[in-house]
C-alpha cells in the first residue's frame, strides 16, 4: 500500500516527495476561484499565471504527462508570490503553498541550486560570513547608492541604476538603507523591566536586523513597558523561508533546528516576532518541515505553539498598556499577507493602532490586496511587482493617509518603493513603532 500516511511514515514531508502532495492535487475542482484574487494574474491576466493553471503542471508531471525540467514548468512554478491568497478563496481549500513548496523542492532534486543561489543561502548558515558581508556592503553601499535623507532611503546612482534597471534597481528605486550597527548589535541578550510578569524571546529576522533596527527597539521598548522581560539570543539565524521558497529544503532544516535550539536555551515562556513570515516560519513552516523528525518534530510542535505575532501577545496573551500620548496622524493599515493568512493576525494590529490617541485610523478598500513584494519575486519578477504595488499605492492615496503601517518588513521596502513612485509619499512604519512613539509622547509628557 502506499498511501499519503506510509509515504509520511518512511520519514519523508512533502518537501522530500513531490508524490505526497498528490490529494492536495486531486482536490482542485479547476472552478477559477483563485482567479479573483491572485495578484499575479490580476495584472498578468494570462490563465498561466492563475492557481488552477500551475496545478494542472504539478498534475502532468505527477502522471509522466511533462518533464519536471521543462522551462516552462519552472518559470511557473516560481512566477507565484506565495502569498496564500488563492488558499483563501478556495473552496475545495486546496493548499497551494504545500504543492508549490514541493514543486520547487523537487526541482532543485533534479536541476540543483542555480550557482548564485547556492552561495547566498550558504552564508545564511554562517551568521559571521553574512554579518560581514552586510556590514561591508553597509561600508560601500554610498558608492552604488544616493541617500535621499528625507524619506530615510537610498536609490541607485545613474551608472549603477543603468546596469540594474532589468531588476527594477532603476535612478528612481527606493530601498531602506542597509546599517552598519545592526539590532542584534546594538541590544543586549536581556532586557529586563523594573517588574517582570513573563520572559519571551524576541526572534529578530533578518530585515528588522539589518534594515530596520530602530523597529526592532520600538517592539523590545513596547515589551519592556508592558513589563515583559525581552531575550535577544545573539546566536539566532534567519528564519529560513527564503531558502524554503527557493526549495532548499537542507539549508531550511538545518536553519530551523538552530533556531529551535538557541530559543530553547533561552527558558521562555514565548517567543515573539514583529514579521508575518517569519512568525509563520515558527509557527507552521518548522512543523512540517521537521515532521519526520524523532528528535525537532515535537520541538517545533511544542514551538509552534507559544509564537506570537506582537500584537497577539500584547492584546490577546497579556492585556496591554493603553496609549496615553497623542499622535496627530491619520493611518491606514496594510495587511501583509503571511501575517494574515498564515498567522491569522487581522485584527490585532487595528486594535492597537484605533488605541493611540489623536491617531485616525481609516481603511484602505482592500486592505490585505497583496504589495507585490514576495521577497525576491519583486527581483525576478519586477515589471509584475510592480504592477502590483501600483494597484497598493493607489488604494493607499485613497484614504487621505499620511502614514501606512504595516506589520512585515519586506512589505515596509515594497511600500517605501511604491508609495514613492506611484503615491503622495505617505510615511511608511511598522505599526509597533507607532504604539512606541505614543509610549515615549506619555513619558515625555508626565
Amino acid at each position: 500500500m502506499t498511501d499519503e500516511k506510509t509515504k509520511l511514515s518512511s520519514g519523508k514531508t512533502y518537501h522530500d516527495d513531490l508524490s505526497i502532495v498528490r490529494s492536495e492535487v486531486d482536490k482542485c475542482m479547476k472552478c477559477g476561484n483563485c482567479m479573483a484574487v491572485c495578484p499575479v494574474y490580476g495584472v498578468e491576466k494570462e490563465e498561466a499565471s492563475v492557481t488552477r493553471a500551475k496545478i494542472k503542471v504539478v498534475d502532468a508531471v505527477l502522471n509522466g504527462q511533462l518533464e519536471l525540467d521543462d522551462p516552462e514548468v519552472y518559470n511557473m512554478i516560481f512566477n507565484c508570490l506565495v502569498c496564500k491568497s488563492c488558499m483563501t478563496n478556495c473552496p475545495s481549500k486546496v493548499d497551494f503553498g504545500k504543492i508549490a513548496l514541493a514543486m520547487r523542492a523537487a526541482l532543485v532534486r533534479k536541476k540543483g541550486l542555480f550557482w548564485l543561489k547556492k552561495m547566498i543561502f550558504s552564508t545564511l548558515k554562517n551568521p559571521a560570513v553574512l554579518n560581514t558581508g552586510i556590514k561591508t556592503a553597509a561600508a560601500m553601499q554610498s558608492i552604488v547608492f544616493k541617500a535621499d535623507k528625507d524619506i530615510k532611503a537610498i536609490s541607485p546612482r545613474s551608472p549603477f541604476a543603468l546596469v540594474g534597471s532589468g531588476f527594477g534597481f532603476d535612478s528612481n528605486r527606493k530601498m531602506p538603507e542597509l546599517n552598519s550597527k545592526t539590532l542584534k548589535d546594538i541590544t543586549p541578550e536581556v532586557v529586563t523591566p523594573d517588574e517582570v510578569k513573563v520572559k519571551v524571546a524576541f526572534f529578530v529576522g533578518d530585515s528588522l536586523n539589518y534594515f530596520y533596527p530602530d523597529a526592532g527597539l520600538d517592539v523590545i521598548e513596547v515589551l519592556k513597558e508592558n513589563n515583559v522581560e525581552v531575550h535577544i539570543p545573539k546566536a539566532q539565524n534567519c528564519c529560513g523561508i527564503p531558502v524554503l521558497v527557493h526549495g532548499d529544503i537542507e539549508t531550511a532544516r538545518t536553519l530551523a533546528r538552530r533556531n529551535i535550539d538557541t530559543f530553547e536555551k533561552t527558558g521562555c515562556d514565548y517567543i515573539i516576532t514583529a514579521c508575518g513570515s517569519c512568525g509563520g516560519a515558527w509557527q507552521h513552516e518548522y512543523v512540517d518541515l521537521l515532521k519526520e523528525d524523532p528528535l525537532y518534530g515535537p520541538k517545533a510542535k511544542y514551538w509552534s505553539e507559544r509564537t506570537f505575532d506582537i500584537s497577539t501577545f500584547l492584546t490577546k496573551v497579556i492585556d496591554f498598556k493603553k496609549p496615553k500620548g497623542e499622535i496627530r496622524s491619520i493611518v491606514t493599515y496594510h495587511d501583509s499577507c503571511h501575517l494574515k493568512k498564515s498567522m491569522k493576525v487581522f485584527a490585532e494590529p487595528r486594535e492597537i493602532l484605533k488605541s493611540i490617541p489623536g491617531l485616525e485610523f481609516r481603511e484602505m478598500s482592500a486592505p490585505d490586496n497583496c504589495c507585490g513584494s514576495g521577497g525576491s519575486f519583486v527581483i525576478s519578477h519586477y515589471d509584475t511587482s510592480q504592477a502590483i504595488g501600483k494597484k497598493k499605492a493607489l488604494d493607499i492615496n485613497s484614504t487621505g493617509a499620511d502614514t501606512v503601517a504595516t506589520g512585515c518588513p519586506a512589505c515596509m521596502m515594497q511600500l517605501l518603493d511604491n508609495i514613492n513612485r506611484f503615491g503622495k509619499k505617505q510615511r511608511v512604519k511598522h505599526y509597533i513603532t507607532l504604539l512606541a512613539d505614543s509610549y515615549r509622547k506619555e513619558r515625555k509628557s508626565g
